[in-house]
């Protein structure tokens, strides 16, 4: 169940103001666009002078030139003064991530928020849950995260951490996740990736590329993907594939066109999360020899309202109980001009249409005890017929930017302007959210009566945003820059169902200075971002359900040092960073949804990589921690939060990934995640205990009959630990996920 089933984003000078949102309207402006484009290259061409030429675009680069572009700045990653994650499609494949939640371990500002088995992906940057509707880019033009996205065709992640609001009108604070495409690329690809693994899992991946015509001048990327799903729990079968196609064309040596789209479909049952029980002393005991369960009373300090953590336990097993279906279609078409050696403008467009069946047997509370944040005492567990089928999300967005270098004086100028439209449309049927019985944690399949009977009316929910943005990066000399930054952002909101319309503006301003000393970069910066929230649209939430919030500010001040030594045989990259956020503080107790007080995180982010060597004896060492310390701060309505912890927020976590060459065709990996302690209730007073996984791997290069091979074997949760991962809270209950059970996985990979 998504928590906010009506909320979304958009634009208005290209797409009219209208009733209803005219994808046909849209994409005649689209068209417009890059015919009037077109015929502006060639007029342009004639006026060019010789020597202009189209800024180089970067397919790839060594680490200390990593370029990020979700910062919206053009510079390495290494001079900019923020922090971010770059996460490629090799680690990806070295993973063997099959969602966004697979990358987590890769960062340790990164970690759960509610990341169910069948289920959209939730993320926590700093603390802070990232909001799908908002806080997701692809190839750096907002999407809808609310849908299962799929990785196959995806070149690299990025994640920037902190506020965004130069980067996106509205956005919560903990960061920005941008999705960057896999495009034509100078050097034919022809690759073919197999996998299995021990929970039944298997799939398989086609990459293609390569360039034709006159000079090579046109490209395609073809990318292939079919998944059979499967988890430790029961019931969970499922599948999903990918189609997605890039193609580039440089029409002229100062023009670029790139066009790519993008078919996705998953199918898969959900595992709902489990949650506390009603009274201490209850505890569910799993017999591992004759696979079933038992609860008993035993009697344990008052701290044990935990259930076991039990990865094989799922609550979704009723006879009516149908698989959670996400399709999607995303395209984008992009045009790039070069002006003169020093200046160029791109218009980019993209389209993403997605169709849910968001359907589960979901447990919620105990009505006979009158709990609702938790299970009963007896171990059974309200269940609710959900259904939502036909749900329709549609974005549209257009950007236009213009960037390039001036000089005044001795001073030196990286300009950028732009203006983003982005229109989004939700439009979901007449739903269902019935109570139909419970369920003992024993007997999950003790059957209940469906009770599908809609009880929540049918919505379109459009938002339209307008954002226009300014950038300027000041070279004073050699090793002091100012980075300056604004975004100015119209919103407004209809809801057929709900409110009247809503309409804001808002300006979200971005300063930094950075200082180059050797190897060393230093900076600080300060940032804003804006929320932009609507209360649930659910019936316990009542006349408020579907009313928009007032906008709510975020800031945050940042200190940072990144520095790099290269020698001939080795590469250390460190990195170290100061965080200091505030956001207004949302108190959702399942009834209502109000803002009251602040809740700030203080942090520390330490990492450090480094590779030595590159024959048989070669390694590498990575390792990042972040430390946090979040409060909550002048709430009025409940003092006794104050000082408390927010729920499902770790007070540190840390990452440790190494790999050793045994030979200079073996490869000897490992990887550890440990979490701290996180709160569980508001009052503090339960709290999920430390936990610590060990993943391994073992990867042999070779090449079979001429063709480059590589075959890895992996083995995730290695001891066979048992634990819960995240304890996050959704419409006023606690939700306890635990981690997946050891598995096995082999991949095999074939370039030709």
């Amino acid at each position: 169940m998504t928590q906010h089933i009506t909320s979304t984003s958009s634009f208005s000078p290209i797409f009219k103001k209208k009733t209803a949102l005219s994808s046909v309207d849209t994409a005649w402006s689209a068209i417009f666009l890059v015919v009037s484009s077109s015929v502006l290259n060639q007029s342009i061409a004639q006026t060019t002078s010789p020597e202009s030429t189209l800024k180089p675009i970067i397919i790839s680069a060594p680490a200390q030139r990593q370029q990020v572009s979700i910062g919206g700045f053009d510079a390495p990653l290494a001079e900019q003064p923020l922090s971010a994650t770059v996460i490629t499609s090799e680690d990806i494949k070295t993973v063997g991530a099959q969602r966004l939640a697979d990358l987590y371990k890769l960062d340790s500002s990164v970690s759960d928020a509610y990341n169910a088995v069948g289920y959209i992906d939730y993320a926590t940057v700093r603390g802070y849950v990232i909001d799908n509707k908002f806080n997701i880019r692809r190839d750096g033009l907002p999407i809808s995260g609310d849908t299962a996205i799929n990785l196959a065709n995806k070149h690299a992640v990025e994640i920037l951490k902190g506020t965004s609001g130069i980067q996106a009108g509205t956005s919560a604070p903990g960061g920005l996740v941008n999705y960057v495409i896999k495009r034509p690329t100078n050097k034919p690809v022809r690759n073919i990736d197999l996998n299995v693994d021990s929970n039944g899992q298997f799939g398989a991946a086609v990459d293609l590329g390569s360039r034709f015509g006159a000079g090579d001048a046109q490209g395609y990327r073809l990318n292939f993907s079919a998944n059979q799903l499967n988890s430790a729990a029961s019931g969970t079968r499922g599948s999903k594939g990918l189609v997605a196609l890039a193609f580039d064309s440089r029409i002229s040596r100062d023009s670029f066109l790139e066009a790519e789209i993008e078919w996705s479909r998953q199918s898969q049952p959900n595992v709902p999360g489990l949650s506390l029980i009603g009274q201490p002393g209850l505890a569910l005991l799993r017999s591992k020899a004759f696979n079933t369960q038992r609860v008993v009373i035993v009697a344990p300090p008052s701290s044990d309202l935990l259930p076991p953590a039990d990865p094989y336990l799922n609550l979704n097993r009723q006879a009516w109980s149908q698989p959670t279906v996400f399709e999607g279609l995303t395209g984008s078409l992009r045009y790039t001009q070069a002006l003169s050696d020093a200046w160029q403008w791109s218009a980019h467009l993209g389209s993403q249409r997605l169709k849910t069946d968001d359907r589960i047997a979901f447990p919620y509370g105990c009505d006979a005890e009158g709990i609702y944040d938790r299970f009963c005492s007896d171990g059974r567990a309200d269940i609710y017929d959900f259904r939502s089928e036909g749900e329709r999300r549609n974005k549209l967005a257009a950007q236009f930017k213009i960037e390039g270098t001036a000089q005044t004086g001795s001073v030196s100028h990286s300009l950028s302007f732009g203006a983003l439209q982005t229109a989004s449309r939700i439009q979901t049927r007449p739903s269902a959210y019935n109570a139909s019985g419970s369920v003992n944690l024993a007997d999950p399949t003790q059957p209940i009566d469906a009770n599908p009977t809609p009880n929540i009316p049918g919505n379109i929910v459009r938002e339209k945003t307008t954002e226009f943005f300014a950038t300027d990066v000041i070279a004073w000399n050699d090793r002091f820059k100012t980075w300056v930054g604004l975004r100015h952002t119209r919103l407004s909101r209809s809801d057929a169902l709900n409110a009247p319309p809503y309409s804001t503006s808002f300006d979200t301003p971005w300063l930094a200075l950075s200082y180059q000393a050797g190897a060393h970069t230093l900076y600080a910066s300060h940032g804003q971002s804006i929320e932009s929230r609507v209360v649930p649209n659910l019936p316990a939430y009542g006349a408020t359900g579907g009313l928009p919030l007032a906008a709510q500010r975020s800031r945050q001040n940042e200190l940072g040092i990144k520095s790099l030594w290269m020698h001939e045989k080795s590469q250390t990259e460190t990195g170290l960073t100061l965080f200091d956020i505030k956001k207004p503080l949302a108190i959702d107790t399942g009834t209502s949804l109000t803002f009251d007080g602040q809740q700030r995180h203080r942090g520390l982010e330490v990492s450090a990589t480094h590779s030595q060597g590159k024959g048989a004896g070669a390694w590498q060492l990575g390792a990042s921690a972040t430390f946090l310390r979040a409060t909550q701060e002048n709430v009025q309505s409940n003092p006794a939060l104050n000082a408390l912890k927010p729920i499902n927020v770790p007070n540190h976590i840390l990452r440790l990934n190494g790999s050793y060459k045994i030979t200079s065709d073996w490869l000897l990996g490992a990887h550890i995640s440990h979490e701290g302690r996180r709160a569980i209730l508001a009052d503090n007073s339960t709290s999920l205990p430390v936990w610590t996984r060990l993943d391994a791997s073992l990867k042999w290069d070779t090449a079979i009959n001429g063709i480059k091979s590589a075959f890895q074997f992996s083995a995730n949760n290695l001891l066979n630990k048992r634990f819960f991962q995240e304890s996050p809270t959704q419409f006023g209950h606690v939700y306890l996920f635990p981690a997946q059970p050891r598995a096995w996985r082999i991949a095999a990979s074939f370039e030709f």
